[in-house]
């Protein structure tokens, strides 16, 4: 599913008009994006948990030449599935 098919699914399950049902769900990415852009949790209770965590520095290997480089620390966005979720997904 992608973003025009998911605002067509709201639109229609909340019988609103599409328009409506884009900036909703254009306002949910962006609160969720700022809130880890702060390192803030989003908890959805049983959708799950949007979080940041710290990914450490690694060394790596170019692919194409095989050289050694040095992969720098970077804060990367998680989402962990919650109970309801999972067991929606597992029938």
């Amino acid at each position: 599913m992608n973003k025009s098919e998911l605002i067509d699914a709201i639109a229609a399950s909340a019988d609103i008009p599409k328009a409506q049902a884009g900036r909703a769900l254009d306002a949910v990415i962006e609160t969720v994006t700022g809130a880890l852009q702060k390192e803030d949790q989003v908890v959805l209770v049983g959708f799950g948990t949007f979080a940041v965590k710290d990914r450490a520095a690694r060394n790596g290997r170019n692919p194409q030449t095989g050289q050694p480089i040095e992969i720098p620390a970077a804060k990367i966005p998680t989402f962990k599935p919650g109970k309801a979720l999972k067991d929606a997904v597992n029938g």
